[in-house]
């Protein structure tokens, strides 16, 4: 075998030509016209020659030589070679005349296996040579002591192609290879190639790398490699030798620095494995038994692990693996498999791992697979996903898969009836964002209890740079003539014009869809909300004297908190910093956000207008206490649009009252999805402290599933705050995070009375959606 473009080490001009017509070099077609050119006596190396490889290959086989039965040193006999991919290379007559008697050697060439026997059957008779598939070879497992392959991976793996019969290749290599076994591969380790080879060999192998002492073909700048993988008896993870001298390489930078940078990152994941780090891992890992024997129950086991991929399927797959905790007499199925739909992927019960064990028991079955699905499979159906994923699942079942049994799959409803896309637009700061109206198969019976309705329908903002994540929720209703707030019927239709701000009219103007307002969606909505409790007789001594407080949110959406505020909380002053301008024209055409004098929106980075906020903070203290000498207060200028300082009325020089952080992280690499990291270094809290009035609130809307983040997050709260307080919302993945500068309004056993007087002071529509709020307050905790 070879590969396309890398040629001969003294290719003639007629070679020159045929390897340009030879093509895909995984055609049997096409090699067999290309040897058949060539004829019998006309040996062609890929890479390096016998005499660059002779010392190094000779020295490793060496070492391979295994004893005969009476187990003396005498009796030692060379071991079992397999040549994959042999072509007409002199590589296993040279291996043959220095001593290595038993060679086997396999191409799906006829012709080339016809001459290649003519050529060697006197002088080397126990030389075998087979027609056979190197991706799928007819040899029992464990028949060989060493896999010698010369270009052959390269030549499967070219980009074009994928990495689909390489992988096959290897899985191949690795069944036939018996116990501390040897694969030899000679290769231009090129990082795709690379990327293949490192991690099929990761665990129960030892791996070392060798570099040869030659130039290669017509191209000086690339070398050819020895990659040697040793099939070890245990599943320890070992990390990579590399017996390269680097300093002496002499190929071309990219080639060099592509090899160290893939062996530096297969042993940093190697490290990482071996520290217990929370670990994906592959079908082959735990067939090797990473996890234990996989063919048998083990009760309690659980496992990530990524189906697929690598040319074995059409897609990749997270998964989970689960043996049932306790004993189920009878269970109701051996095995079963159950697939998460995307949008429901982040939810408490499929995301974490409590959750996780509550679905195996209401499946009752003996070994649960967890599908989890993601925006990669948006393109398909169902039927499709579990056409491609039943021979992967398969591989799973415990006992004998091979029964006929047929395997039942199970599936999480994405819980929507109806679904039409409103709105579609890329935005340049937050990437693909979508608004989209569904109806629910089951919604909250307080809303329903709230508005009766048989089909009520929501509109929602959908960012898709975080997997799908629903940024904001609204409940959208029909203003039939001014009449009342009625139910959904049918679909819905934009209320987006093309002029600003103005509404589309329909034909029939007596059914115009809206927004709903007056109800919060997001339950981590409410949240925010119930933290006021902790201010609330600050709050309710502001608006006996009919004073403005003030409120910053980072973080539009579609707008729905400030909205909500805005109308329930009347003495509010809410100043909204929203760094994409496209994300304001969103909530302003669909999902009916305006503005006033008491509700305002600035386009601006969210840290920076922080720290202006505490610049002008401190410089109007000063002015108060030095010119005007009575303490009055005077106006502290805010960041405007173009991010230039401009006055903001009703905002007092003390500082702000509630600063509430809501925004979606760009780059999950940190462990959150919200906030993005920046909004919880410690720099920034304290700028927030400083910022904040003396009755100040802080408030933190914090998504992770790392409970190591959600510590280190509330670590430095409890640093720079004299008070935090939490909620955890049940089934779900958020976490609010309260903070106060100073000691709280409330005392210990007074949350009861702080909470209703927080309800008394929303001025709701519905009284029911006060108490819902009020009974969240009482589920806040204090961190000690």
């Amino acid at each position: 075998m070879g590969k396309k473009g890398k040629q001969p080490q003294h290719p003639s001009k007629s070679t020159d030509q045929l390897l340009e017509t030879l093509g895909d070099f995984t055609s049997k077609e096409n090699w067999d016209k290309f040897f058949t050119i060539r004829g019998t006596d006309d040996s062609f190396e890929w890479y390096a020659e016998w005499t660059d490889i002779q010392e190094s290959l000779i020295s490793i086989l060496s070492g391979d030589r295994v004893a005969a039965d009476d187990d003396s040193s005498s009796s030692l006999i060379p071991p079992r070679i397999l040549v994959p991919g042999c072509g007409n290379s002199q590589l296993s007559e040279n291996l043959y005349d220095a001593g290595f008697k038993d060679v086997t050697n396999i191409d799906f060439s006829k012709v080339v296996i016809s001459d290649m026997l003519r050529r060697n059957v006197r002088e080397r008779p126990g030389m075998r040579w087979r027609v056979m598939d190197m991706t799928s070879m007819q040899f029992e497992d464990e028949a060989f002591d060493v896999v010698i392959d010369k270009g052959g991976l390269d030549a499967l793996m070219e980009p074009e192609l994928g990495p689909k019969l390489g992988s096959q290749y290897l899985s191949e290599v690795k069944r036939v290879l018996k116990p501390h076994g040897k694969f030899i591969c000679l290769t231009l380790a090129e990082f795709h190639v690379l990327g293949l080879l490192l991690p099929k060999f990761r665990f129960g192998w030892k791996m070392s790398s060798y570099a040869i002492p030659h130039k290669t073909s017509s191209k000086p700048n690339l070398r050819t490699f020895m990659m040697v993988a040793e099939k070890d008896t245990s599943i320890v993870l070992h990390q990579i030798e590399s017996l390269i001298d680097h300093s002496s390489l002499d190929c071309g930078g990219n080639q060099a620095s592509g090899l160290l940078e893939a062996f530096d990152k297969e042993n940093q994941t190697r490290r990482e494995y071996s520290s217990g780090s929370d670990i994906s891992y592959s079908l082959e890992d735990l067939q090797l038994g990473v996890k234990g024997e996989l063919t048998k129950l083990s009760q309690g086991r659980r496992c990530q692990l990524t189906l697929g991929g690598q040319g074995s399927s059409r897609f990749c797959y997270k998964s989970v693996l689960l043996d049932a905790r306790e004993e189920m007499v009878p269970f109701s199925y051996q095995y079963g498999v159950f697939i998460v739909p995307k949008n429901r992927a982040h939810e408490w019960l499929f995301s974490s791992e409590e959750g996780q064990w509550m679905v195996v028991e209401s499946s009752k079955a003996a070994r649960l697979v967890m599908v989890i699905l993601d925006s990669s499979h948006t393109i398909a159906s169902m039927d499709d996903i579990q056409k491609d994923l039943s021979p992967l699942v398969k591989e799973l079942a415990p006992g004998k898969h091979d029964d006929g049994t047929q395997i039942p799959f199970m599936m999480a409803s994405d819980g929507i009836k109806q679904r039409t896309t409103v709105h579609q637009v890329i935005s340049p700061s937050t990437g693909p964002i979508t608004v989209e109206d569904v109806v629910y198969e089951h919604v909250d019976v307080v809303v329903s209890c709230l508005l009766p309705s048989r089909d009520l329908m929501f509109r929602r903002l959908v960012f898709q740079r975080s997997e799908g994540l629903v940024q904001s929720e609204a409940l959208l209703l029909v203003d039939e003539s001014s009449q009342g707030v009625t139910e959904v019927e049918g679909k819905t239709r934009s209320t987006k014009s093309k002029k600003k701000g103005a509404r589309k009219q329909n034909k029939d103007s007596s059914k115009e869809v809206k927004v709903y307002h007056d109800y919060l969606a997001s339950s981590y909505h409410m949240g925010i909300l119930s933290g006021f409790m902790l201010i609330s007789s600050y709050l309710e001594s502001s608006a006996s004297l009919e004073r403005m407080v003030s409120a910053v949110v980072v973080g539009l959406g579609a707008g729905l908190l400030p909205m909500f505020l805005h109308q329930c909380i009347q003495f509010l002053n809410i100043e909204v910093v929203e760094l994409d301008p496209v994300i304001l024209g969103i909530a302003r055409d669909y999902f009916g956000f305006i503005e006033d004098k008491n509700l305002k929106v600035h386009i601006a980075d969210g840290i920076e207008f922080i720290r202006d906020l505490k610049k002008f903070a401190a410089h109007d203290k000063m002015t108060t206490i030095h010119e005007n000498g009575d303490n009055s207060c005077t106006t502290i200028p805010s960041p405007n649009e173009s991010g230039i300082v401009s006055p903001s009325e009703s905002r007092n020089s003390d500082g702000v009252d509630i600063l509430i952080i809501d925004v979606d992280s760009s780059d999950s690499s940190f462990g959150m999805t919200c906030p993005a990291a920046d909004f919880v270094e410690e720099s920034f809290l304290l700028t927030v402290r400083d910022t904040l009035s003396k009755r100040g609130l802080f408030i933190v809307n914090l998504v992770s599933r790392s409970t190591t983040v959600k510590d280190m997050v509330i670590s430095r709260m409890k640093a720079v705050f004299s008070h935090l307080f939490s909620l955890q919302l049940e089934e779900d993945v958020n976490m609010i995070l309260f903070g106060l500068c100073s000691e709280p309004c409330i005392r210990d056993g007074c949350f009861l009375e702080a909470t209703d007087r927080l309800g008394k002071l929303l001025k709701l529509k519905h009284p029911e959606r006060s108490q819902n709020i009020v009974d969240t307050a009482k589920k806040i905790k204090c961190v000690q």
